[in-house]
């Protein structure tokens, strides 16, 4: 006699996509710690010495946290309108901040007392930066200017006009003190150097405007954003331009360096934060968010990656690579097996019958008996549908059949 012959439901598992050493290393960063503020996260930056506090610029204060407690650690407020780019100077000990007064006000950290006023620019001060030498100040203003301050003076030394637009992107190099880039909504972006004057060194073209610029730790190497796409431009041989790279489905609106300056991190508008190996500027690990990404921030041992949100959110993710313990090795029998004595005389043998009774689903019982319909009513309850989907392919599979 012929057995029914039960339906058999496959099982599909979800392709995964290759593990790489990347993968694994963003992956330590733990369950994010979200931080509110009032106002849009308009920029982060990491101090670069230990503990490592991160800036965050939001509406008319600058907030400095602790990356371990995550608790603020010191407020600057003396502010009456919007702050952005606040940054710190290399010794963590000194932070400038521009803003919607159209200032550059120089902070000490410790004490959280105003040690430098710079008043020049006419508009918003978007950008600023310490060069590398500590001694100056850039800044770069919706006025179209680009100014060099004298922080022990208290003066402007150098102005630029190159821009025709608003210039919302700057960098200054990090191995020479005369040396700094400005990008602008008008599509361009302009190498100066102190010591030749006011004119640009030379001028590129983005073909967007450009939102955000940064160099390479070398100095030759500069990356700039403006719409969905990175160029990368030498800047030792004026200007030329090695590789434009698009991952991003909508504009670009912040970059930071990570891992001693082998990684690149971008975040944009499509909600997406994107990492890069600066070797071949390859996608290497993406970190998807819930809303808009305006501007990210790293700590320089990699053990923080804080992202502002347009919501006002800040998401810290720490990294637990100390903490992660190994996985116990598991027994090679489980751990319900049991060695147990056995008898011989006391224990009899039973063979199972090929012909013993075998449990049929409730579903090839409707098909046993040539009930159709109610084999279809009862797989399209939702119930069923939710919980074993490949149930639910395989009885209309059948029944096309």
């Amino acid at each position: 006699m012929s057995h029914f012959k039960k339906t058999n439901a496959k099982i599909f598992a979800k392709s995964t996509g290759k593990v790489t050493s990347d993968t694994l290393y963003w992956k330590q960063l733990g369950v994010p710690v979200l931080l509110k503020e009032f106002g849009t996260i308009n920029t982060i930056d990491f101090s670069p010495v230990e503990p490592h506090y991160f800036a965050v610029s939001s509406s008319a204060r600058v907030q400095i946290y602790n990356p371990i407690t995550k608790q603020v650690y010191k407020t600057l407020s003396k502010f009456k309108e919007n702050t952005y780019g606040a940054t710190f100077r290399s010794d963590g000990q000194l932070l400038c901040c521009g803003g919607d007064e159209s200032q550059v006000k120089v902070f000490d950290v410790a004490s959280r007392g105003i040690l430098r006023v710079f008043k020049g620019h006419t508009r918003s001060v978007r950008r600023c930066f310490f060069t590398s030498d500590n001694a100056q100040i850039a800044s770069f203003s919706d006025d179209k200017t680009v100014k060099v301050w004298d922080l022990a003076q208290e003066k402007e030394v150098y102005s630029f006009n190159a821009h025709d637009d608003y210039v919302r992107a700057g960098a200054v190099s990090p191995v020479s003190p005369s040396t700094l880039v400005s990008g602008g909504y008008d599509k361009k972006i302009n190498m100066f150097d102190t010591r030749t004057g006011s004119n640009a060194v030379f001028t590129v073209e983005h073909g967007s405007p450009v939102e955000c610029l940064i160099f390479l730790p070398s100095g030759g190497i500069l990356i700039s954003a403006g719409g969905n796409e990175l160029r990368v431009w030498d800047v030792l041989c004026s200007g030329r331009l090695l590789a434009r790279v698009s991952h991003h489905h909508k504009t670009i609106t912040c970059l930071a360096l990570a891992s001693n300056g082998s990684r690149l991190i971008s975040g944009s508008l499509d909600r997406h934060v994107k990492i890069y190996d600066v070797s071949n500027y390859k996608v290497v690990h993406n970190i998807d968010y819930p809303n808009v990404v305006l501007s990210v921030g790293v700590s320089a041992d990699d053990a923080t990656l804080a992202v502002g949100m347009v919501d006002g959110i800040v998401s810290v993710k720490q990294r637990e690579g100390a903490q992660l313990k190994e996985p116990k090795e598991k027994s090679l029998f489980g751990p319900s097996v049991r060695r147990r004595r056995y008898v011989g005389d006391k224990l009899a043998m039973k063979v199972k019958d090929n012909d013993d009774k075998q449990v049929t689903s409730k579903f090839d019982v409707c098909l046993r008996k040539f009930q159709y319909r109610k084999a279809l009513e009862r797989i399209l309850l939702p119930y069923v549908q939710n919980k074993t989907p490949e149930v639910t392919v395989s009885i209309l599979q059948e029944l096309i059949r």
